[in-house]
């Protein structure tokens, strides 16, 4: 293991005037009191990270339900928490934007323009320096963070007030429920993992709008997100036509997919194979896209950022793993499943997928025939 001096020169002399600066004593935080203010940052980490972290702003509202949350996340990640409850005001920062003035003086106005009682740096699978920084930079009477994370030291750990060991054995427990460990030690805790996306009115209608261009009435919805950031979570295209081709036996079923621009491949070849009979969600708002999962009957998906979405839904939903342990990923629910065989994730059948999502039609139709009646 490296020890401090193994850093290159510059980066030593960097942390010590940091710490010269910006150091915080250690001390114990007193939960009693009634916290007005408070700040996550969690700019770094990707979009299924971010909605991961749900649950931590759950139990900060339930803990001191009087506080307004302020949130500072990324370009890449803030969409997934637009539409939560939990959030007084979500600010982006973003690095590209560092030498505009104008933009400075907004993130110093977030920082420095009020009093944090708490300020909390979350992590999932990396440690942050610039998040650790930008909450030391913030005005505030408490900072926790990591000390560490899965045995590997936290660099940034003298910006703190309380660091906190982090590690995410046992292996198998859920992601948030990891996420939340950062706080536990000042008595904040969650036992409820599941996410949660406020649907508008507004966001309804579009739904209602996407369904309406289906040429034939939709007795049966199946949302499909086909593509992933990493290659090694994509089941393969041939793999989502086959299953796809039957289901389309069922009678006035339609199908949708859900894509961003990092997906287009995956979805140009979905056009080519369904075009006008399928719809298309492409780099749409998330609470959009949610409001047509919601109206869904199923919902089939890689192991990538839309299937945390999905999962904050109540909709029945498979989520397909290759290499990730889904026990700390995969969304909570009755009716949230997930099939894993081997590291390879197509290693999966069509006929094993085929099979659960015809199980969980058929109790969709029990369900609609029971209300009917």
């Amino acid at each position: 293991m490296k020890g401090p001096m193994d850093k290159p020169l510059k980066t030593r002399l960097l942390h010590f005037i940091l710490k010269s600066i910006l150091g915080k004593r250690s001390k114990e935080f007193d939960n009693s009191n009634s916290l007005k203010q408070i700040l996550i940052i969690r700019q770094h980490n990707q979009f299924g990270d971010m909605l991961a972290t749900i649950p931590l702003f759950r139990a900060i509202k339930k803990k001191f339900p009087k506080s307004e949350l302020t949130v500072v996340a990324s370009p890449a990640n803030y969409a997934g928490v637009t539409s939560t409850s939990y959030i007084d005001e979500l600010v982006v920062f973003d690095k590209t934007k560092l030498s505009d003035f104008e933009y400075l003086k907004i993130l110093g106005k977030v920082l420095r323009g009020k009093r944090y009682d708490l300020v909390i740096v979350p992590s999932t699978v990396s440690l942050s320096f610039t998040s650790h920084l930008l909450a030391a930079i913030a005005k505030s009477d408490f900072v926790i963070g990591a000390k560490s994370l899965n045995e590997k030291g936290n660099d940034a750990a003298y910006l703190l007030n309380k660091s906190v060991e982090l590690n995410w054995k046992p292996e198998n427990r859920h992601v948030s429920d990891f996420i939340i460990d950062v706080v536990r030690p000042i008595g904040i805790n969650e036992k409820d993992f599941t996410t949660e996306l406020v649907i508008g009115n507004e966001n309804q209608k579009y739904a209602e709008d996407f369904f309406a261009k289906f040429n034939h009435h939709c007795e049966l919805k199946i949302g499909f997100h086909v593509g992933a950031g990493k290659p090694q979570n994509r089941w393969k295209i041939s793999n989502f036509k086959e299953l796809i081709n039957k289901l389309n036996r069922i009678e006035n079923l339609c199908i949708y997919f859900t894509g961003s621009t990092a997906d287009e491949e995956q979805i140009v070849q979905m056009i080519k194979a369904f075009g006008n009979s399928a719809g298309y969600l492409l780099n749409k708002p998330i609470p959009d896209v949610a409001a047509v999962i919601t109206n869904s009957d199923l919902f089939i998906t890689n192991d990538t950022g839309i299937m945390h979405v999905a999962g904050a839904t109540d909709v029945p939903q498979i989520s397909l793993f290759g290499q990730t342990n889904p026990l700390q990923w995969a969304p909570i629910g009755d009716n949230k499943y997930f099939i894993k065989k081997e590291d390879d994730i197509n290693s999966i059948s069509v006929e094993s997928v085929y099979s659960l999502a015809l199980k969980l039609l058929y109790n969709k139709i029990i369900d609609k025939n029971k209300k009917e009646d």
